[in-house]
């Protein structure tokens, strides 16, 4: 039995460049979709005495004869949370390790690629106006794999930390597409906005969908805060919601547990997720309101990810 490759983090960055994530992720919900790929709900463990947890992300790639397990912990230190994540592949076939793999940049990239993969198929192919609320690394991913997917007029930025960042530090920003404009205020941001990326970590709304001056798609991720939630939850209701897999995402999206509980709104009234928007399963949205797309993470995600880095590294 040989030893798994180990890959760090710098190697996983310089191997993601040169694979295309979006499509990557695009085959996997059609794998889900055909019972080709197993999404187990995501697997919460708290550490004793308060200390913290961790969270497994599993899945099973049966065409391509791989599993995994993302394992990310959550670290109570006197100096601040530390917050790592790792992912280990596995052969269906013999049963042996194949790859550990830093799992940082992973989660960046497939975190970015998956709104990517739901803005291709939810956004109206009009769309001009692109907002991104957030300026980390995240925002930055978004950035990178949605510029490309409408012919957007016009790209703002807002986060409250640019106010805080020295004038490099927004130049930098600034120079990632020739299109981006930095926002000075939220509303200046949202402005007819076709398109809202929320890209933050908030526990709490950082935009209400009730003052937009025009129906868009908002697109919301996870952050480790306990029930975040980027829009009101009771919101939902008034909204065409899409998420990346219907039958675990209610379970851990913040805002639809909220909603279930305190305001009357049904996993059932989720239009579609990305495995029926891949295979032609859930129509479009009309736009007669806002649509919104909501991704908790996936374990297959980082899985399929893992896999195609392990497969390029073994070709060297």
């Amino acid at each position: 039995m040989s030893a798994p490759l180990v890959i760090d983090k710098p190697l996983a960055r310089q191997l993601l460049a040169q694979v295309d994530v979006p499509q990557i992720l695009r085959n996997l919900f059609r794998d889900l979709a055909a019972g080709q790929a197993v999404q187990p709900p995501q697997q919460l463990v708290e550490f004793p005495n308060g200390q913290g947890d961790f969270i497994n992300y599993g899945g099973v790639l049966a065409e391509q004869r791989v599993y995994g397990v993302k394992t990310s912990p959550y670290i109570v230190r006197e100096q601040g949370p530390l917050v790592t994540a790792w992912t280990l592949l596995m052969s269906m076939d013999s049963g042996q390790p194949l790859l550990l793999c830093d799992a940082g940049e992973l989660t960046t990239a497939r975190t970015a690629a998956t709104t990517a993969v739901a803005v291709d198929a939810l956004a109206p192919a009009t769309a001009k106006r692109l907002t991104l609320i957030g300026s980390g690394p995240i925002a930055r991913a978004h950035l990178h794999y949605v510029r490309g997917l409408r012919e957007w007029q016009d790209i703002r930025l807002y986060s409250p930390s640019l106010a805080r960042q020295s004038a490099e530090q927004r130049r930098a920003l600034s120079d990632l597409d020739p299109r981006l404009t930095l926002s000075d205020s939220l509303e200046q941001a949202l402005i007819d906005a076709d398109v809202i990326l929320l890209c933050t970590s908030s526990a709490t709304p950082v935009i209400d969908p009730a003052t937009l001056s025009k129906p868009a798609l908002i697109t919301s991720i996870s952050t480790n805060a306990v029930r975040a939630h980027e829009v009101p939850p009771a919101s939902l209701s008034a909204m065409d919601v899409y998420c990346d897999y219907r039958v675990t995402t209610p379970g851990s999206a913040g805002e639809m547990r909220i909603a279930a509980e305190q305001h009357g709104w049904t996993p059932d009234a989720i239009v579609g997720d990305l495995a029926q928007l891949m295979s032609q399963q859930a129509p479009a949205p009309s736009y007669q309101r806002h649509a919104f797309f909501r991704s908790i993470g996936l374990g297959l995600e980082d899985i399929a990810l893992a896999n195609a880095l392990y497969h390029l590294q073994r070709a060297v």
